[in-house]
């Protein structure tokens, strides 16, 4: 009475077979778990079903069309269990009615589990990164819990009781859910594993329950809907349980919101018009900069200015070598002197962080760009570009194949930071940090790594703009502020002539 192969007809394996996420190897999944009266743990995976019919039955669905089977376990004392599974076209999901007709003599503690318990078949070439991923859920309240296993020494575990709307699993870009009928459930199991891969690879396995309760009536009925497919933002909030909650956009109070609400429905709009998401990066890259604008050209002007004061800072740093507190005393007098804020060129590079990371969440999670080629040799968005391939491996990185769009967004960030640079003593900053990020981002996808890398080409037109600007307007010392006396008092006075000694 198992499901024993889910194929996507919509989405491929990296190597280009269909996606097949039921472990057939372990003869399928999604059975009842219970105690007996007499003391035994039953799981209905090591029983037999009987069908209306033997042999094997193709059956195809069209339109509106539904199809519904009942497997049927009979027990030693007359009654049976009955697995009515009721699929529809064109859907991810299927529904498991579940009826229990004269078994209180069979099933124990008013409680049975409906279980999944082989994980789900990895897709994608990287098994580290689709680990990375990988997780298992119970939504209640509300509130979300999650397992992740991040090591083959621990082997997480939950149990939570009370109703819960759903329990659910993921890999990086398909999930399975087990969603019970509205307030039917009692609680829910999340376990999870983790194992070694061939290449220095690595897989998950997720087990996870929905508890149910058993009554001991002569017949009785349970709904369990099963949902198989991608972790499609749009799909799964179409539920309308929550059930989006598991795909990765950050953090819930800051992160989650700009991903949600700005940067899905932006790329979304801009694809209905665009069919390519390469060309949909690039514009989405074009509408991010113009709004990140005002922030960008405060930063810019006041590294500007900065850079400007740096001759008067050298000779004060040279004059009082010996003083350290003098010195720091006449470099604040400097940036006062001149209305300079050493601060401002960072605080609207802070204020665009959460909309950076909003972005590296979206790409990352995106299942649209999976397999999505955008030109030459970018054949898929949601993984790394390899243009050469290293005969040896990068210490500590463990970089071997080289990405052409993050080479190129090391490049510009060079030049990004030989325009900016101009003090001396952080010559190094110059070449270090465009190694550093190219490094890190090499295995990034390629998709977030092209945003970047035109996001940098933007920022160096923009640079150049502004270092024209402030070249026409050299540098000028701040008008002290008159003080005036404020207040109700000040205003009365103001005009009043001054009394004379």
């Amino acid at each position: 009475g198992l499901v024993k192969e889910w194929e996507l007809k919509k989405y491929t394996t990296w190597n280009g077979y269909p996606v097949q996420l039921v472990n057939y190897e372990k003869k399928g999944d999604f059975s009842l778990l219970f105690t007996t009266t007499d003391g035994r743990l039953i799981n209905t995976r090591e029983l037999n079903f009987d069908l209306e019919y033997s042999g094997s039955r193709t059956v195809t669905l069209s339109g509106d069309n539904e199809f519904a089977i009942d497997l049927v376990l009979p027990t030693a004392t007359g009654g049976r269990i009955v697995k009515r599974l009721t699929f529809r076209n064109g859907e991810y999901d299927f529904e498991a009615e579940l009826r229990f007709s004269r078994v209180s003599d069979v099933i124990a503690n008013f409680e049975y589990q409906v279980v999944w318990e082989s994980g789900l078949r990895y897709a994608e070439q990287n098994s580290i990164d689709e680990s990375g991923f990988a997780a298992a859920y119970a939504y209640a309240g509300k509130e979300l819990t999650e397992i992740d296993a991040p090591s083959v020494e621990e082997r997480p575990e939950k149990t939570l009781s009370g109703v819960v709307d759903w329990v659910a699993m993921r890999t990086k870009y398909f999930a399975l859910a087990l969603i019970p009928g509205k307030g039917s459930s009692e609680g829910a199991y999340l376990e999870g594993a983790r194992k070694h891969a061939p290449d220095k690879g690595a897989m998950e396995s997720y087990n996870i329950a929905v508890r149910m309760p058993f009554k001991g009536a002569v017949e009785e009925t349970a709904t369990v809907t099963v949902y198989l497919g991608p972790v499609d933002y749009d799909l799964l909030k179409s539920y309308d349980i929550d059930l989006e909650e598991i795909v990765s956009l950050g953090w819930a109070w800051l992160i989650r919101p700009i991903s949600e609400y700005i940067m899905l429905p932006l790329m979304s709009a801009l694809h209905y018009v665009v069919p390519n998401w390469g060309v949909v990066i690039i514009l989405f890259s074009i509408i991010i900069k113009i709004a990140l604008h005002p922030l960008t050209r405060s930063s810019m002007r006041s590294m500007k200015r900065m850079q400007a004061l740096q001759p008067m800072m050298n000779e004060i740093r040279e004059k009082y070598k010996d003083d350290p507190q003098k010195m720091n005393q006449q470099i604040l007098n400097l940036y006062k002197e001149y209305g300079v804020n050493p601060a401002g060129g960072c605080f609207p590079i802070l204020l665009q962080l959460p909309i950076l990371i909003a972005l590296y969440n979206v790409f990352r999670a995106t299942i649209e760009l999976r397999q999505a080629s955008f030109v030459w040799w970018i054949t898929d968005l949601s993984i790394p570009d390899t243009i050469v391939s290293l005969p040896f491996e990068i210490p500590l990185f463990g970089v071997k194949d080289v990405s052409g769009l993050a080479l190129m967004m090391g490049i510009t960030m060079f030049i990004q930071q030989k325009m900016t640079v101009k003090d001396p003593r952080q010559k190094a900053m110059v070449w270090l940090m465009p190694v550093l990020m190219t490094l890190l981002f090499n295995s990034f996808p390629s998709g977030l790594n092209l945003y970047y890398f035109v996001f940098n080409l933007l920022s160096i037109g923009q640079q150049i703009i502004v270092n024209r600007q402030a070249d026409d307007q050299p540098l000028r010392k701040v008008e002290p502020k008159k003080r005036r006396q404020g207040g109700i008092f000040g205003r009365l006075t103001k005009d009043l002539p001054r009394l004379k000694r």
